[in-house]
This record gives C-alpha cells, structure tokens and sequence, in this order.
C-alpha cells in the first residue's frame, strides 16, 4: 500500500545535486545562502518603501518583466509533462526536457509578479506579500541568465537543476505567507478580491512547480544521473512512474491510504474512527500526479469524516465510488494518445521488457464521496468555495491561531506551524477544487440538507500511453 509521501523538500534537493556533481554548481552556493537567510528570518522584511526591490545582487528590471508578461503562458497539460520519454532519458532527452522547463517558468514568474504589483500599493506593501514579492524577483533573477541559452551539455543541465531546486524550495511556503498577509490586510481588499487572487496564483503556482519537481526528477532518473532514490520527488524505481507522474495510478489506493490517515487524526481528535467502503471499479488505472490526488482526496475525506462523526452518524460507512470514464469516451479538450519514446538503456527497475503500451488506462476518472454528515445548509452551501469562509466553531482547534479569527485565511496563515486539523471544509475545498480543475477536472457537491452530501471528484488523465 503506498503511503501518503512527504512534500517535497528541496533544500536537500538543492544540497543533493550540488553533492553528486562537485563544484559545478558551487558558484550558486552564496547566492543561495544569502538569499535564504534574508527571506527566512522572522522581522526581517523590507518595509514599504523598499518593497520593489528584490533580497538578490541580480536586479530584474521593469523592461524585462514587460516582455515577458507579452508573451503567451503554455497552457501546461500532462502530455507536455510525460513528451519526453520514459525513464531512464537519455542525455538528449534530459536537454529537451531542461530547455523545454527554461522556456516556460520566466514567463510564469514574470506575470505572478504583474499579478502582485497589480494589488493595491498598501497590500504589496504588507511584509508577508512583500515578502512573497521578493521572492518571485528573486526566481526570476536567478532564470534570467538562462533565458537566451540552449542547455546542450552536462555541466549546464547540472547548474540548471539546481537553480530549479533553489526555486521549489523558495516558493515552499508561499500560500500561508500570502494568506497571513491578506489577513492583516483584510481592512483594504475585499474577500471576494482575496478569491479571486489566491484562485490565480495557486492555479499558476501549481503548475510552476510541477514544472520544476518534473524536471528534478527526470534528473535523478536519467542516463547520466541515475539515482531515483536521492530524487526528493516520488521518483521510485518503478518503471510506471515518468518524473512525478504515475502513468498507472490506481485511485482506490491512494483513497484508502488517505482514508487510513484521515482516520487516526479523527480517532485522535473525536475518538471515534469512522468506516468507510470502496466500491465501483477498484481496479482502475489512469495516469495522474498523485500528490494532487493524495493532497485533493485527504482533504475532501476530512470534511466527509468529520460531519459523520459530529452528526453522531459514525456507524453509517462513508461510500467511496471509483467511476472510470469508458475507453472510447469522445473529450475534444483531452489531449488522446501519447506516444513516448522508449527507455534509453535498461538501469533496475526499467527495463525495456517491462514497459508495455497503457491502452487500458481509463481517460478519467469520477471519484463520489457520499457520507450521512447532515449535508450543508443552503445558506451556507454558496459559500464554500471561497477562501474567506470557513464552518469552524469556537471550540475547533487552529494550530497558531487565537478564537475570534478563524477564517479559511487564518487556517491557511497558520498550516506552515505544523498539526494536523480535522477541520477542513475552510480551505480544503477551494485548494482542492484548484487542484482539480487545473487539468481539467473539477469538485462538485450535491447536498441533501438534513440527511449527508455527494462529493464528486472529477479528474482527467493523459489519456492512453504507448
């Protein structure tokens, strides 16, 4: 049974890289020290007349942000994430793959940074939101010199990796750093504005990072570098995985792996362990990211778990239904076949015998969660996508946060600190329907007010792979 992986960690990843490879990447080492030790100390943010200027000697200029932000953003897919072969890829793989990341995330960066300087000056000028300003200056500074190159060799595809490392683990905490600023700015921008913000910049940074963990991990799982157990992505030696993604996947898995974890919180906290069923189609495959989907299901169990049990329906199972879209199911939108090219050499567990075309993969996936919690109400029901909302009582407890505040951003603000709530239909919803539909699923409920509700978690994957 796969277990719920950690986050990525990518101060070890950066320190990994530059480990193996030896003094290539040495030169990155200061810039990354000074960097870190400027945007991870408590009280240190520049204060509001300093907000524009980014914590690095490399200065990003307004001109260069301009361009960039004129040019068109690749709508990111999965096929773009998987094109480049199965592991292990070969040293031309790997350079198209490093190319091909370089091409898309200053552009990324370029327009999250437009998007903040685009808030009201006396929010940018909050040191949490400056903070996370200076941040995104940063990352880009660090792409710049890149942009008008080809990476063609080793030693470069080897300093590019690290800089990608520097920028996941930079960008690890963005969400509640935004979220504790909008909370101190909350007099100043609207809850609907908050929403409309955090719904862009999480879309967009989900992709900028899976951007970036994709390329880390056909790093440590190609020719030159072959390592896929120093790779801080979940990487395994297993030849369906392609980088982050699971070409096999198999929903009912990660649904009882993250219903077993979401069991103990609540056994914890209620004393009480709910039960919960999988039925429909068990067996299902289909190629997705499943850190999405272990982040998506946890949280959509959180909720399910926790009406049942405080609607004192804790006997009556939580039905969880895997529902795969037919073979032939016609989507205009979805991408269709991918073919990728085979491994490069056999190295473990890929070997070339054990890589056959994955025509019986399901399209998609509808995913039901039905539980007997009581349902939501109808005026709260309108509500519960939005991130300043949330259904917690007085006597829920937010690991950092004090009573009187406890919004989905003062959820969010203090997720960083650690602990594990069982309240989660604040953020959970929002974050996880954001998750959903960034390749082109989405969350839907339908409530039974007074009885339970249907959660119905759509996801689309690659489609058939050979």
């Amino acid at each position: 049974m796969r277990g719920i992986r950690l986050p990525l960690r990518c101060p070890s990843a950066s320190r990994s890289i530059l480990a193996r490879h030896g003094p290539v990447s040495t030169r990155l080492r200061p810039v990354c020290r000074r960097f870190m030790a400027t945007s991870h100390a408590t009280g240190t943010s520049p204060s509001a007349h300093e907000w524009s200027h980014p914590p690095t000697t490399a200065a990003v200029t307004d001109e260069e942000i301009t361009n960039l932000t004129s040019k068109r953003q690749h709508a990111l897919s999965l096929a773009d994430l998987v094109k480049h072969g199965r592991p292990p890829l070969s040293s031309e793989a790997l350079f198209s793959s490093a190319n091909f990341t370089l091409s898309l995330l200053p552009i990324r960066l370029a327009n999250r940074i437009q998007a903040l300087r685009n808030l009201p000056f006396i929010v940018v000028s909050n040191p949490n939101i400056s903070r996370i300003y200076n941040n995104y200056l940063h990352s880009l500074s660090t792409l710049l010199p890149w942009q008008h190159r080809t990476i063609s060799n080793l030693d470069d595809e080897i300093r590019f990796t690290s800089v990608l490392a520097d920028l996941v683990a930079t960008h690890q905490d963005t969400i509640p750093i935004l979220a504790k600023g909008f909370l101190e700015c909350r007099r100043y921008i609207s809850p609907h504005e908050v929403t409309r913000f955090l719904d862009t910049h999480l879309r967009t940074r989900i992709g900028t990072r899976l951007i970036a963990e994709q390329h880390i991990a056909l790093h440590y799982s190609s020719v030159p570098h072959f390592d896929p157990a120093a790779s801080p992505t979940p990487c395994p030696e297993h030849p369906s995985y392609v980088g982050v993604i699971d070409t096999a996947l198999c929903p009912a898995a990660v649904v009882e792996s993250c219903a077993n974890f979401v069991a103990e919180i609540c056994e914890l906290k209620y004393g009480v362990r709910p039960k919960w069923v999988i039925d429909g189609e068990p067996d299902t495959t289909f190629a997705f990211v499943p850190m999405h989907l272990e982040y998506i299901v946890t949280e959509l169990l959180k909720n399910a778990f926790r009406a049942t049990v405080e609607s004192r329906h804790s006997r009556e199972p939580i039905v969880i239904t895997i529902a795969p879209e037919p073979a032939g199911h016609a989507d205009p939108n979805r991408e269709g076949h991918v073919t990728l090219e085979p491994a490069a050499e056999d190295k473990g567990a890929f070997k070339s015998e054990d890589i056959s075309p994955l025509d019986d993969n399901a399209p998609g996936v509808t995913i039901r969660i039905r539980d007997r919690g009581g349902g939501v109400s109808p005026e709260v029901l309108p509500n519960i996508w939005s991130y300043s909302f949330t259904t917690f009582s007085e006597e829920d407890e937010i690991p950092g946060v004090s009573h009187g505040s406890q919004d989905a951003l003062s959820v969010i603000s203090a997720a960083s600190g650690g602990g594990s709530s069982i309240a989660g239909l604040g953020y959970g919803l929002p974050l996880s329907r954001a998750y959903a539909e960034y390749f082109g699923g989405g969350i839907g409920m339908q409530s039974l007010y007074g009885w339970g509700a249907d959660v119905y978690l759509r996801l689309k994957g690659v489609g058939s792979i050979g």
